[in-house]
């Protein structure tokens, strides 16, 4: 992969690289700026640090920093400054980072700095150097980056990804047979500490074409519809709930510039994505399924213009089958591998699947497996996600069987809401339960029982300890929780009354 991406640095140097907030950046730029960077790392007392954090922000510098990393060797952890900090110190924690990249100064990031133990590099004031793309000897089974996701007791995980994982998912990734070259312009519109975003700022480079970040500031879907329309981008992943927000301006929307239009990150819906397809008519659009554990997806289903039928379940597109070298099964609770067409959990294994969590052996157990198959043994991720495999070989997904959502794409513990819910309001009836809103996106509503405290306060507290996609778009209470028949509080009844209540309004 590396060696692609330096053969692009010296086939294009005069090419656009990037194309941030309407300002264009060349390969020989880029490279000049990574190699720049890639010298401090390789200096004491960095050279002996392997995990480096990289502070999120729409810059060349921070997309420089992440790949003077890879080039370097180094493992890097993507940090957003708008988080809650005691969520980026927990993960400063967790992985005893030393060494903070950033492109920007502010008061959050200095905050940072203060950490023990901690210093940040400003990646703007940094000397030249000359160009050093060669790629670093280094194991392909040291960790490329650690991503960090929510947690049931507040405590964020990280899932490492080792340089065999993502080097894996770009062999795969070009194995589906896009017809695409250095002419390509590839969208990204996700936060850094996404995993998604790597796709669309790892796979460009590899031949040459450019990536166009979305600013940060400012209504999403909004600058979406503007890049798309204004720079003829021709290759777009994005998650669902975007589409969404376009739906009421579709009969506008022509971007016959797009070649391949991807979703991934919730479930992607049979109607809408009947009607965006009139919005890219040259474009074809795929479904494509993973957790961050098995390195950005692995799964692909078309949705080609000549289909009659999409396939789907309960108007949920088919999440298709497996890249290369990555396989799935489903399971019962047992872990027997069940057959076509059955009920149960979907399961991961290959050479994109994380090795386990950090420093989180329990959790490595509840999620990981070994079962003999095809001659020998192999370790499967349980998603969590229940699906069955149809007749022709394609997976369906049909829900959730534990208590994660997804949230603008983010994979979201509702335990975790509740924790903090609980932890201020002193009160241990607190649930949390997702819906869809009016325009068919998932938000979180947090019910707590006889609760007689101010509501705005507990809401501003939720929005000191979680990230803004986790924060509950409303709250109220209910006097007496009902019960099941097992004594426990019956999330249905509770999400029934939810229901009921958006009806009558």
């Amino acid at each position: 992969m590396l060696d692609k991406i330096k053969s692009s640095f010296e086939k294009f140097p005069e090419r656009k690289v990037f194309v941030i907030d309407g300002v264009s950046f060349t390969y020989q730029i880029f490279a000049e700026i990574t190699s720049k960077i890639r010298s401090i790392l390789e200096q004491q007392p960095c050279a002996t640090e392997q995990l480096i954090g990289v502070i999120e922000s729409n810059d060349i510098e921070t997309y420089c920093s992440i790949y003077a990393c890879l080039f370097a060797g180094k493992t890097f952890v993507p940090l957003n400054p708008e988080n809650p900090l005691d969520r980026n110190l927990d993960i400063l924690k967790q992985t005893e980072i030393k060494t903070i990249l950033s492109a920007q100064s502010s008061d959050k990031i200095s905050v940072l700095s203060n950490a023990p133990g901690v210093k940040v590099v400003y990646a703007k004031t940094l000397p030249g150097t000359g160009i050093n793309l060669e790629p670093s000897n280094i194991s392909e089974s040291t960790n490329a980056y650690i991503l960090f996701t929510s947690g049931s007791t507040g405590v964020p995980k990280g899932v490492p990804l080792t340089r065999k994982n993502l080097f894996s998912f770009i062999e795969a990734f070009f194995a589906l047979g896009y017809q695409i070259d250095e002419t390509d312009k590839f969208l990204q519109m996700f936060d850094l500490t996404f995993d998604l975003s790597l796709m669309c700022y790892i796979a460009p480079l590899c031949i040459g074409a450019c990536v166009y970040p979305v600013p940060f500031e400012g209504i999403k879907y909004t600058h979406i519809y503007n890049i798309m329309e204004e720079e003829e981008i021709t290759f777009a992943l994005m998650v669902p709930s975007i589409l969404a927000y376009l739906r009421p301006y579709f009969e506008e929307i022509h971007f016959e510039k797009v070649k391949y239009s991807l979703f991934c990150g919730e479930a992607l819906y049979e109607d809408i994505s009947r009607e965006w397809q009139r919005c890219v008519p040259n474009a074809l659009i795929q479904n494509v399924y993973g957790p961050t554990e098995a390195t950005i997806f692995c799964l692909t289903y078309d949705l080609s213009k000549e289909q009659k039928k999409i396939k789907s379940i309960n108007g949920i597109v088919c999440i298709g089958k497996p890249m290369l070298n990555m396989d799935a099964i489903v399971v019962d609770e047992n872990n027997k591998r069940l057959l076509k067409n059955e009920k149960g959990e979907l399961c991961l294994t290959g050479s994109q699947l994380t090795t386990g969590y950090w420093k989180n052996p329990q959790k490595n157990k509840e999620a990981f497996f070994t079962l003999f198959m095809d001659g020998g043994v192999k370790t499967f991720y349980r998603t969590g996600d229940i699906a069955f495999m149809d007749d022709e070989g394609d997976f369906m997904f049909s829900g959730r069987i534990d208590n994660q959502v997804k949230i603008q794409g983010f994979r979201v513990e509702l335990s975790e809401i509740e924790h903090y819910a609980r932890e201020f309001a002193k009160h241990s009836q607190v649930v949390a339960i997702a819906h869809t809103n009016k325009i068919g996106n998932q938000q979180v509503h947090l019910f707590i029982e006889d609760y007689s405290g101010n509501i705005n306060e507990l809401e501003n507290y939720l929005k000191v300890k979680l990230p803004q996609y986790m924060v509950p778009a409303s709250i109220s209470t209910i006097k007496l929780f009902p019960l099941n028949v097992n004594g426990k509080v019956d999330r249905k009844a509770i999400a029934k009354i939810l229901q009921e209540a958006q009806v009558s309004n």
